[in-house]
C-alpha cells in the first residue's frame, strides 16, 4: 500500500491511499480518515460508498466530514467507484463503466475481468485497512450516495454479518425498475434479470434478506428536489419493502435539497451520530 497524500484535518490525518489490487487486477484508490483517537487505540469503521461519476475525493473534498468524525472518533473509509486504467473496459456515457462499478462483481465481458467491486470492498479493502491501520473491523458501518447508497444497502444485506450500521443519502434503491440500473445490470450481469434480484435492495428484502441484528434503524436521507427521485431513486419502494418486511427504516424526506454535495453535506453529521452510536455500543 502506498500513501500518495496525508494532511492534517481536526487533529488527524487524511489520507489518499493506494494498492494493487489481485481481485480487480488495477491499482485502486481510496481515501482514509484517521481521528485523533486513533493514536492510541483502534476505532470503528465507516465505509462511505460514492456515486456515479464521482472517486475517493467527492467525498473527502466536499462533505466535510472529518470535524465530526474527529469528535465521534470514526475511522472514514471511502474507495474509489470503480476499477480504472489502460485496459479497463469502459464506455463514453457516465452511467456505465470507469466511475459507474455498482458495488457489485460483473460476470460478462468485458467488464469481468476487472469489475470486482463486492468482493473488492467486502473481502480485499478490508484486509488491508485491518493490516495498516488501527481498526476495530469488529465494528463497521457502511453508508453511500447514490449508487454509493445502493452499494451501502446491498452490501449490508449480503454481508449482514459485516456490519452494525447502516444508512444512505438518496440511495439507488430498485435498480431492476430504473435506466441506472436496468442499464448497468444488462452490462455486468447479462440479461437474465432473476440474476439481478440479488443485487437490488428492494428484492434482496423481498426475498429474505436482513441486515445484521445489530442494525436496529436503517437511516435514508431523500432530497424532495432531487430531479432524479422520481424515474432513478424511488425511495416509496424501499418504504414498503421495509414496512413488509418488519424492518425499521427512518426515512427522512428533506425539503428543497437535490442530489449534490450540498445536501450530503448538511445531514453527514446525522448519519455520522447515527453510526457512531450503534457502533460504540
Amino acid at each position: 500500500m502506498e500513501i500518495l497524500s496525508r494532511v492534517r484535518s481536526f487533529g488527524g490525518w487524511q489520507l489518499v491511499c493506494r494498492h494493487d489490487s489481485a481481485v480487480t487486477g488495477t491499482p485502486m484508490r481510496f481515501g482514509v480518515y484517521l481521528p485523533p483517537q486513533a493514536d492510541d487505540a483502534n476505532v470503528p469503521v465507516l465505509w462511505f460508498l460514492s456515486g456515479l461519476t464521482c472517486t475517493e475525493a467527492n467525498f473527502t473534498e466536499k462533505a466535510g466530514a472529518q470535524r465530526v468524525a474527529a469528535d465521534l472518533g470514526l475511522m472514514l473509509v471511502v474507495p474509489d467507484t470503480s476499477p480504472r486504467g489502460e485496459g479497463v473496459a469502459n464506455d463514453e456515457a457516465y452511467d456505465l463503466g470507469q466511475g459507474a462499478g455498482f458495488y457489485l462483481d460483473a460476470t460478462q465481458a468485458p467488464w469481468a475481468p476487472h469489475f470486482m467491486m463486492e468482493s473488492w470492498i467486502t473481502v480485499e479493502l478490508p484486509q488491508v485497512i485491518a493490516a495498516e491501520f488501527p481498526a476495530d473491523m469488529a465494528r463497521q458501518g457502511i453508508t453511500g450516495h447514490s449508487m454509493g447508497g445502493h452499494g451501502a444497502l446491498t452490501l449490508a444485506l449480503r454481508h449482514p454479518e459485516t456490519y452494525r450500521a447502516v444508512s444512505a443519502f438518496a440511495p439507488i434503491v430498485a435498480p431492476r425498475q430504473c435506466p441506472w440500473g436496468e442499464k448497468a445490470f444488462t452490462a455486468y450481469l447479462g440479461p437474465d434479470r432473476k440474476t439481478w434480484r440479488a443485487h437490488d435492495a428492494c428484492d434482496l428484502i423481498a426475498d429474505g434478506a436482513r441486515f445484521g441484528k445489530s442494525v436496529t434503524t436503517v437511516l435514508v436521507d431523500q432530497g424532495t428536489a432531487d430531479s432524479f427521485l422520481q424515474n432513478q431513486l424511488m425511495p416509496e419502494l424501499l418504504h414498503t419493502a421495509c414496512a413488509e418486511s418488519g424492518i425499521a427504516l427512518k426515512l427522512r424526506m428533506q425539503e428543497g435539497y437535490d442530489h449534490s454535495y450540498y445536501f450530503i453535506a448538511s445531514f453527514v453529521e446525522d448519519h455520522l451520530r447515527h453510526h457512531a452510536a450503534a457502533l460504540n455500543a
